[in-house]
């Protein structure tokens, strides 16, 4: 149920918050069930992480202290 809110596709993306209380998302009508393209077709993920050679371990672990320029965030570090 809360892989749909990974999806690529906006309405999907803002879906199933609740990931294991669908309660809230059936109240707040953000309850998708599947995703339109089904499990097997569906892009998972943000575009600007989709780079092979940036998803290696250093790079990883080094994200978080990274702006999303690449600078350093509040010009620490």
């Amino acid at each position: 149920m809360h892989r749909v809110h990974h999806s690529v596709i906006i309405r999907e993306t803002n879906s199933n918050f609740g990931f294991n209380l669908p309660w809230w998302d059936q109240l707040f009508g953000t309850y998708r069930a599947q995703p339109s393209r089904g499990h097997p077709a569906m892009t998972i993920g943000l575009a600007q992480y989709r780079d092979p050679a940036k998803l290696t371990l250093p790079h990883l672990l080094a994200l978080p202290l990274t702006g999303e320029t690449g600078r350093q965030p509040l010009g620490r570090l």
